[in-house]
């Protein structure tokens, strides 16, 4: 049975790996980015039809509550949404600066809060599921990466408090806890180098990633769980 899925951050990376598969599988998949050309490339570029392309700033509550209204308005209520929007700025605490700490968990963790919020008012009338993007750094922590820790901890958080709230209308929340993803983010890392700490000895690739993020989202029985997809890094850290 076609779905409707909103896939935050899904012109790049993971939430692009994810929007590709949910197509794949027969969904029509919303993909929505800051940078609307992306978003449009991306949903332009997906297998099937009825795939769409929008911009938004997940930080900033006006832009979500827009989205969702269009959205519900034109395409029917959600079924799936997935929070794949995410920014590093990695400082040590003391050299991090303030404007890069409010902007890291202004998107990551409070736009997270903003898209949930604004699919759940179509979600609860009729059941969905939520599957937001954390990492194995906000699960066992990291130096050098305090407030994206605590940006991904929080979501974690977040995540397993929202099951609770919804579950009673067929709203299922989860958390995939991704580690080290080819992806532009782990671009500058020395891949040979850093595999060496994951038990196998790879990085991951975002569509690794989008096969727990769909059977999340497709298990029906399945919530408030955080699934570590990392390739055993946890154990290491």
């Amino acid at each position: 049975m076609s779905r409707l899925g909103v896939v935050f951050g899904g012109s790049r990376g993971i939430g692009q790996a994810v929007a590709q598969l949910m197509a794949r599988k027969g969904h029509r998949v919303v993909v929505v980015s800051r940078n609307h050309e992306a978003a449009l490339a991306t949903a332009q570029s997906l297998p099937g039809v009825g795939h769409l392309g929008l911009s938004c700033d997940v930080s900033r509550e006006q832009d979500v509550q827009r989205v969702f209204e269009t959205l519900v308005r034109t395409h029917g209520p959600v079924d799936y949404l997935v929070n794949a929007a995410g920014i590093n700025r990695d400082a040590l605490l003391l050299r991090s600066r303030s404007e890069d700490m409010i902007s890291t968990l202004h998107t990551n963790l409070l736009g997270s809060m903003f898209t949930c919020k604004a699919a759940l008012r179509s979600m609860l009338s009729k059941g969905g599921a939520i599957v937001n993007i954390g990492s194995v750094v906000g699960v066992k922590g990291n130096a050098g990466q305090c407030v994206y820790s605590s940006s991904k901890a929080g979501l974690e958080g977040f995540t397993r408090s929202l099951a609770k709230e919804v579950a009673s209308r067929s709203v299922r929340v989860s958390l995939v806890a991704p580690g080290l993803i080819r992806t532009d983010m782990t671009a500058d890392l020395r891949e040979e180098e850093a595999s060496q700490r994951i038990p196998l000895r790879r990085f991951g690739q975002p569509e690794e990633v989008a096969q727990t993020v769909l059977f999340l989202l497709e298990s029906p029985y399945v919530t408030g769980q955080v699934v570590l997809v990392d390739g055993g890094l946890h154990l290491a850290l």
